[in-house]
This record gives structure tokens, C-alpha cells and sequence, in this order.
């Protein structure tokens, strides 16, 4: 057989595994480790198992990821989710789904530390789903707003998905952070506008929240000041070049320990964090392990290149491209989780991509915002099995209905971003 049938057989294989629960990362390791083999022969194979786990662990590239794992942690161990919804919520005191709105808001500040959307999702629901629910709340906007808001995790940077891609495709950290932002704001002011919209259509969505006075708002504004100092200065210190993302990540997770500690955070709560971001980090670079042996052999199979001039041949236009792509990421998100999709399906469709004549920076924020879209699509949204399982009480048909008009304003985004590629490379 050739290298390109032997490639389809051999990620026909991967999915069938990972159908039947197989981890992801020993899926691709297996898979591409046999088609290796096959196409080469078993013994430069086996060498391949011994140095591939090596280059990956040994890459000081992706040594950020568990720095910003860490700080996500602290925040999460600190109870930081808590002190932000607390804040937001003055903020949008006297507004109807003041609530909502806060939460969201939260979210993605949350995120902003975080960089995971899963982590945001179970993290602010503790906190934002009681209180909704005791003042009346629907629990369908209610549950919608918090499993929305938890996406912004994957996209507002610093973002452990845009990291990967950017080490996958060999860009630039500091461009794809950059890239992130406006797209990441532009999808908060979006979730805030279908929240407004759909009170403002139903009023009995949502009830006014209690009234504050100007001062507290600007105490509340003051409350977010340490979360979003730290994310400024991160991102700033990425921008204007004082730091490299590594150092980055160093610094960002001191910042949190140092707010963590000063918000009570315990020894006890401290040591936790680090077993925590140890068996996260351990899953991750388990996945990458997997990839870098998968990648072995997608190289040598041409499986990328042959797809590449197969599209070409076919004559499809760009966008015709990109679209199938982006309907691919939006069907996995429903069943995969997000960093385990990109490891295993970008270095399959990025050459496609540069072949359309499309710009990879760009391409890696529409990426990710369609990654996030899967994660709150039917039938099997992520982000909104995780608020089922935070609350059972709610009907998964209603947590469905309350996300579905978020999922239009991402679909607006999404257009906002192909219509006017600017919105992501402005900053770069």
C-alpha cells in the first residue's frame, strides 16, 4: 500500500480507538507508531519511541503551559471566581440580568487567568449558578450564560489552545496572544448583547438585580483591579517585548500566588495547587507525546501534502475550504476535548489552509473560536455537561435552549472574523 492509504487506515484506526475510550494520546502514539512502521520499517520505529517523548518534554517551548496552568489554579484554590463575580455583580447592580451579566463578565476575566474553558465553566458555576437561581433566574439563561461565558477561556489570552497551535505551527506566542484579544473581547460584548436582548425580549428571564450607587461600583471596579492587573501586565509585557511567553507565564503565576496568598489561600490550598497543575500538566504533555509520534508519521506517510494537492486539483475556492474545516472543529468540539483536537487534526489541515492562501495567525483564532463553539453545540457539549454535573436540578434540554443564542453570537463572530480578518491581526 502507499503511504497515503496507509495514513487513512491508520487515522481510521486512531478514531475507531478513541470511539471505543481509548485515551487520545495512547491513540495517536499507537497509531502512529504502526503506520511508522509500515511505511518505513519497525525499527527506526521503535528508536522514534524512545526520542519523541524526549524532543517533546525536553522543548523548552511548552514550558509555559504548566506555568499557566499554575496560575489558573491558584486562582481557582484562592477562590478568585468568587471575589470577581462578587465585583461584576456591583458593577451591574439595577439592571435586569445584572446577574447574568456579571457572570459572563466574570467568566472572562476569569479566564484571562484560567486559560481553560472547562476550568472556568466549573469554577464560576459554584459561584454565579446559586445566586442566579435564588433571585429567580431562569435556569435556562442561567445556565446558558455561565456555559457561554466558560469558552472565553480558550480564546482570551493567554490561552493554553492558542499556545499549542502557535508551537504546532510554528508561530509566533506573542502574535497568536495578540491575535486573541480583540476577538476575545468582541465575544464577551457579544454574550453581554444576547443576554440584554434576550431580558429585554422575555423580562421574566431574569430579575432586576439590586441597586447600587455609583460608589460601589467604582469599589467594584476597584475589586477587579489586581485580576485585570495581572492579565495587563502579562499580555503588555508580551506586547512591548519585556518579556518572552515563558517569562511570562513565570510571572504571571507569581502574580496569583502573591494575590492568592493575600485573599487566604493555605499551605494546604497551596501544596494542592501544585499536585494539581503536576497531573493536568502530565495529561497535556501526555497528549503531545502522542502528537509528536503521530507527526512522525503523517511526515513520512504525505498523507498532509497529498490532501493539500487534492484539494487544489479539485478546485474547490478558499472558502469552500475553510468552511469544511471549520464544520469539522464545530462536530469534534461536540465530543473531544479542545487541546486533544487540535494536537490530533492541525497538522493535517494546516497545509490545506496555506494552501487556500489563508493566513495561519488568523486561522488560529477562527480555529479556536470554532473549537469553543463545539463545546456548547448539541448533543454533547462539554462546557454544558459540566454545569449539568455542578447542577443536577436543571433539565440538560433547557441548559441546551439557554445556550443556543449564544451559539448565534458566535456564529456573528465567526462572520465578523472571516468578513474583516483585521479584527484579529491588528494588533500583531
Amino acid at each position: 500500500m502507499s503511504g497515503e492509504i496507509i495514513g487513512l487506515v491508520c487515522i481510521a484506526g486512531m478514531l475507531g480507538l478513541i470511539a471505543l475510550r481509548c485515551p487520545v494520546a495512547l491513540a495517536m502514539a499507537a497509531m502512529g507508531f504502526l503506520g511508522f512502521g509500515l511505511i518505513v520499517s519497525f525499527e527506526p520505529a521503535i528508536s522514534i519511541l524512545g526520542s519523541g517523548p524526549f524532543e517533546a518534554l525536553s522543548n523548552y517551548s511548552f514550558s509555559p503551559i504548566p506555568l499557566f496552568i499554575l496560575m489558573g489554579v491558584f486562582a481557582t484554590k484562592a477562590r478568585m471566581s468568587s471575589e470577581m463575580f462578587s465585583a461584576a455583580r456591583t458593577l451591574f447592580g439595577g439592571w435586569r440580568g445584572g446577574s447574568a451579566l456579571a457572570a459572563v463578565t466574570s467568566c472572562g476575566l476569569f479566564s484571562a487567568i484560567s486559560g481553560s474553558s472547562l476550568a472556568t465553566a466549573a469554577s464560576m458555576s459554584r459561584v454565579a449558578m446559586p445566586e442566579m437561581l435564588k433571585n429567580g433566574y431562569s435556569p435556562q439563561l442561567a445556565s446558558g450564560a455561565l456555559a457561554a461565558g466558560g469558552t472565553l477561556g480558550i480564546i482570551i489570552p493567554p490561552s493554553i489552545a492558542l499556545l499549542l497551535y502557535a508551537l504546532i505551527t510554528e508561530q509566533s506566542v506573542g502574535d497568536m496572544f495578540m491575535a486573541g484579544l480583540i476577538p476575545g473581547i468582541l465575544g464577551l460584548a457579544l454574550y453581554c448583547a444576547a443576554i440584554a436582548v434576550q431580558v429585554w425580549l422575555k423580562p421574566d428571564l431574569a430579575s432586576p438585580s439590586e441597586p447600587t450607587s455609583w460608589g460601589q461600583k467604582i469599589r467594584g471596579l476597584a475589586g477587579l483591579g489586581p485580576f485585570a492587573g495581572v492579565f495587563a501586565f502579562i499580555i503588555g509585557g508580551i506586547y512591548w517585548g519585556i518579556f518572552t511567553p515563558t517569562e511570562a507565564a513565570a510571572v504571571g503565576a507569581a502574580l496569583t500566588m502573591v494575590i492568592a496568598f493575600a485573599r487566604g489561600m493555605s499551605l494546604r490550598d497551596f501544596f494542592a495547587s501544585i499536585e494539581e497543575t503536576i497531573f493536568t500538566s502530565a495529561m497535556i504533555f501526555f497528549m503531545i507525546i502522542g502528537a509528536e509520534i503521530f507527526g512522525y508519521f503523517l511526515s513520512v506517510s504525505m498523507l498532509s501534502q497529498s490532501l493539500a494537492g487534492f484539494v487544489v486539483d479539485m478546485g474547490l475556492p478558499p472558502f469552500a475550504v475553510l468552511l469544511s474545516v471549520l464544520l469539522l472543529y464545530v462536530l469534534l468540539g461536540c465530543v473531544m476535548d479542545g487541546m486533544a483536537m487540535m494536537l490530533l487534526t492541525v497538522p493535517i489541515v494546516y497545509p490545506l489552509i496555506v494552501q487556500a492562501g489563508f493566513d495561519p495567525v488568523w486561522f488560529g483564532v477562527v480555529t479556536v473560536i470554532a473549537v469553543e463553539m463545539g463545546l456548547i453545540t448539541p448533543p454533547v457539549g462539554m462546557n454544558v455537561f459540566v454545569l449539568k454535573a455542578m447542577s443536577p436540578e436543571i433539565n440538560i434540554r433547557d441548559m441546551f435552549r439557554g445556550v443556543m443564542p449564544f451559539v448565534m453570537s458566535d456564529v456573528l463572530r465567526l462572520g465578523l472574523l472571516i468578513g474583516f480578518p483585521s479584527l484579529a491581526l491588528a494588533l500583531i
